[in-house]
């Protein structure tokens, strides 16, 4: 089946959306590195990225919700704008195949769409994202209760850091799903759905719920969600088939990606 070229936004220019996982080591790779580690990929790869105007030109990339440091994800958005006409390098289906080679591995390219002139950006866009994470020290009875308790409860007050400060915050509204995936060897996974607006709720401010004694354990996200014209919940980007599933137990597929080396300090 022919893909088509990507048509053109504003003259000469056309926003691409990329959808990527970021697994295993590289989960410890700071937001500001993946910053720099995309830039260069994308320099390597030899795409046309516009540039921003003035004095200090910067590419015209910009990111999705930032993944904390430490955690991975399996749906993973940027925005990029290109520029100028070669068609070989304005087609979708190759976009993958000339990113993936300049990436460190633990990066993979799992897509690549078109995003509407005047849209908002991915950040903009997303409404609530789904997670997958490992308490430690919680057993599976006690799991099933907590959850049982708060999705039964109207009002779910912890306390939360918030510009420096220690704060209580009502995060029932926040929590759109939490159930129980099942025992590690260290405690239990969940799955949980969190807003991502008007305020994001962590899935690590979770813990707190589960007993003083409950840590994060290793912690993943695999989907966000916007909402599309109806109102349904939809992903920036659908996923697809080979990026959908994780599990502590296996959280990271083989390696796919080139060998590009991380940038200084992000190891």
């Amino acid at each position: 089946m022919s893909v088509p070229d990507m048509p053109k936004g504003r003259p000469g220019r056309t926003r691409v959306r990329l959808r990527f996982s970021k697994l295993g080591k590289v989960r410890f790779t700071s937001h500001r590195d993946i910053a720099r580690i995309w830039e260069r990929a994308l320099r390597r790869a030899e795409l046309p990225v516009a540039y921003s105007e003035g004095f200090s030109p910067r590419p015209r990339v910009s990111f999705g919700l930032a993944l904390p440091t430490g955690h991975e994800g399996l749906g993973e958005y940027l925005d990029v704008e290109l520029a100028g006409n070669p068609d070989e390098d304005r087609r979708l289906d190759r976009l993958a195949e000339r990113l993936d080679p300049c990436l460190p591995v633990g990066f993979r390219v799992g897509g690549a769409g078109l995003v509407e002139p005047g849209a908002p950006s991915v950040q903009q866009a997303v409404v609530s994202c789904r997670w997958r994470m490992e308490l430690l020290g919680v057993g599976a009875d006690r799991a099933a209760e907590t959850i049982a308790a708060a999705l039964a409860s109207s009002i779910l007050v912890v306390e939360r850091l918030r510009k420096g400060e220690l704060v209580t915050d009502d995060i029932r509204p926040d929590i759109d799903h939490l159930a129980l995936v099942g025992p590690t060897p260290a405690g239990v996974e969940v799955e949980a759905e969190l807003t991502a607006q008007p305020r994001v709720l962590r899935p690590g401010e979770l813990a707190g719920l589960f007993g003083a004694d409950a840590r994060e354990g290793r912690t993943c996200r695999t989907h966000q969600f916007a909402l599309d014209a109806h109102g349904a919940k939809v992903e920036p980007l659908p996923a697809p088939a080979g990026l959908i599933g994780w599990s502590i137990a296996a959280p990271s597929p083989s390696p796919v990606s080139g060998s590009a080396p991380l940038p200084a300090g992000a190891s």
